[in-house]
């Protein structure tokens, strides 16, 4: 039966599923860079701080990435997605998550960095709804990229990786295991950013053995829905379905 309902995801996310999550050009997940990975000065807004996400949401649960368990291409950690709130509380009734405190959600966190998946929540200011943490073999959001080649299929976080050349030592460990985007390449002496694949996950800078990696902010920044309900109405508007959507919810 699994295997019978991995094949059907994975129909639907050529079909369909991918291009839905995209944006035209509003995408509805955003990349959120790993913490540790920004350094004090940078002047961070509290919904790209991936920790206070969790600290000021009401009711934390988790579940196993659909998309990891249906495709299963990869053997990350299946047990990292984290819903809050309403939508968690309703998940935890019906069996399909459970409840953590947000102690542990910070340890999700932890154990994703670590593990080499990407932070993605939804791309709104508002209060955080989910916190998918992704690789880009099996899971929709990434894969709408890595597969898709959909230029929207999410927002890139508002910073870039950069690299100090004087201090790379071109050991590769960024290039061939960090980097979900192969957006970095690395010469005879030194790694280099490709910038327009950087998708300013953190995920090079957190684990460079000699510093060389940074994130620095774009020159121009990803703008974000200040509400999920902002987000819905333009995401609708952008693909023509806000006039149906607006029938339905009436009829």
């Amino acid at each position: 039966m699994h295997d019978r309902l991995g094949k059907l995801w994975e129909d639907y996310h050529h079909e369909s599923l991918g291009a839905s999550f995209a944006g035209n050009p509003t995408p509805l997940m955003r990349v959120v860079a790993v913490e540790k990975s920004v350094t004090p000065e940078d002047r961070i807004h509290p919904y790209e701080e991936v920790k206070r996400l969790i600290e000021n949401s009401n009711y934390v649960a988790l579940a196993k990435c659909a998309c990891r368990v249906s495709v299963a291409k990869c053997d990350k950690p299946k047990e990292v997605c984290l819903i809050f709130d309403g939508t968690g509380e309703f998940l935890v009734e019906r069996g399909f998550a459970r409840q953590i405190s947000k102690e542990e959600g910070i340890n999700v966190l932890d154990q994703s960095e670590a593990a080499g998946l990407v932070h993605t929540s939804n791309n709104s200011a508002d209060k955080v709804s989910v916190i998918c943490n992704c690789c880009p073999c099996c899971c929709t959001i990434l894969r709408g990229r890595t597969q898709l080649n959909h230029p929207h299929a999410f927002e890139p976080s508002r910073f870039g990786a950069l690299v100090k050349s004087d201090e790379c030592v071109a050991c590769g460990l960024c290039a061939e295991e960090r980097c979900p985007m192969r957006a970095i390449d690395v010469g005879e002496d030194a790694a280099f950013v490709l910038e327009e694949k950087c998708i300013g996950c953190g995920l090079c800078v957190s684990t460079c053995p000699t510093g060389a990696m940074s994130l620095i902010e774009r020159k121009q920044i990803p703008p974000v829905p200040a509400t999920t309900q902002d987000l819905g109405v333009k995401v609708l508007q952008e693909k023509g379905r806000l006039e149906a959507f607006m029938k339905v919810m009436q009829s």
